[in-house]
């Protein structure tokens, strides 16, 4: 499965606010700079000493598409198709999407903290180190239903990564949607949640992103 692969760092300049507002720990994060490292903090492509201009009601919801994207870690055709399916399923589509979002087997595997980023749960499932109901899943994009056993294999239960990982479970503990073993390194995806539920996306405005859709 494709995943965005070009300039990390753009991200963080571009939405720096609600990243470090957050408290999100990537790999694009200022603290991860490599010592001696220097980065602008500017906008993306401006300069800057460039006059900020009042953001157009179009710029505000590509805006908050391209934040939702990133955090997901997806590209825009795989974005595009999972808002689709969401504008299909009875009820407000801007919520539907982001359960949708929620229930990809890669957002899970970071959630249970089998992982410390999305990306990173990306590389665990594509390296063949998840498995779902008890059979191997290589897919990060693999939607679970409610009910479903996500567990790490025997080759992943020995990687000092996964279990240094799972040092935050007993800091943070697991979204109240999901429950964990993780001596077992064993996870189940509970019921889907519900929005109001999402608290790490509490600042996004998922109705503009509709609205962006729909131009």
């Amino acid at each position: 499965m494709a995943r965005y692969t070009g300039p990390k760092y753009k991200h963080v300049r571009a939405d720096k606010a609600r990243l470090v507002a957050r408290g999100e720990k990537t790999d694009t994060h200022p603290a991860a700079r490599r010592p001696g490292q220097k980065h602008r903090d500017s906008l993306p492509g401006k300069d800057p000493k460039a006059r900020t201009k009042k953001m157009t009601d179009y710029g505000m919801q590509l805006r908050e598409k391209q934040h939702l994207k990133w955090t997901y870690e997806m590209l825009e055709k795989q974005f595009r198709k999972t808002f689709d399916e969401a504008a299909r399923i009875p009820g407000k589509t801007g919520e539907n999407l982001i359960v949708l979002l929620e229930r990809r087997l890669d957002n899970v595997v970071y959630r249970l903290h089998f992982a410390s980023t999305r990306r990173q749960a990306s590389q665990l499932v594509s390296h063949g180190h998840v498995f779902v109901n008890g059979s191997r899943v290589n897919i990060r994009s693999y939607r679970l239903k409610d009910g479903d056993v996500i567990s790490i294999g025997s080759r992943g239960q020995k990687m000092n990564l996964i279990k240094e990982n799972l040092t935050e479970y007993t800091r943070a503990g697991v979204a109240p949607w999901l429950s964990l073993d993780p001596d077992a390194m064993k996870g189940t995806f509970i019921i889907a949640p519900k929005r109001s539920d999402i608290s790490e996306l509490a600042d996004v405005n998922e109705q503009l992103i509709v609205e962006l859709y729909s131009r």
